[in-house]
């Protein structure tokens, strides 16, 4: 889980800005970790304050269990608090799998405002107190029931219970529509 706490920084808090730092995708916390060691190595903490990985908490069900997984929800992107200067700009561009900053010039990347990053921030944390499942289901959408006395038959989705992980499909049987509850793990999209 990245941290979204304020770290302790010595530069002025109105030098700090965030900048978007696109990464290879998959690469996000590497690239988290290979700049945090490149910045203590170069001992320029002071002009460097947090490092985001955007990622939420979100629910799977697999064979009846549930399991709580984490998906990067920018992937591709990770979001720096720096001070823009020349060397902070070089340890940022040269750090591995990083393949350069969004917006602005080619050399002079343009912030992103505080607001964006709370937005994101609270997105994060609603992740964490409340994890959404990993597949969005929708009323009117045809799934295929994969496990249960109705395998095999497809069915329109009529009712989306979040809470309880479970879903109301309208399955046709002996030619007329039967309302079905089943779990999220029990269909699949088609």
């Amino acid at each position: 889980m990245t941290d979204v706490q304020a770290a302790p920084s010595a530069a002025p808090a109105n030098a700090l800005r965030w900048y978007v730092v696109h990464a290879y995708s998959g690469m996000e916390k590497a690239v988290e970790r290979n700049l945090r060691e490149r910045i203590d190595r170069a001992g320029m903490q002071e002009q460097f304050g947090r490092i985001l990985v955007p990622t939420e908490e979100v629910v799977e069900v697999k064979n009846g269990k549930k399991s709580v997984t984490e998906r990067r929800f920018f992937p591709g992107y990770v979001l720096v608090e720096m001070v823009m200067s020349d060397d902070t700009w070089h340890l940022v561009k040269n750090t591995s799998k990083v393949t350069g900053f969004v917006g602005g010039a080619k050399n002079r990347p343009a912030p992103i405002s505080e607001d964006e990053v709370l937005k994101i921030v609270n997105q994060m944390k609603e992740g964490i107190e409340k994890p959404r499942p990993k597949v969005e289901w929708e009323v009117g959408e045809v799934v295929r029931v994969k496990e249960g006395p109705f395998t095999d038959f497809n069915g329109s989705i009529e009712d989306v219970n979040y809470e309880k992980s479970k879903l109301r499909v309208s399955v046709t049987i002996f030619g007329r529509a039967t309302p079905v509850e089943l779990d999220f793990g029990q269909v699949e999209k088609i």
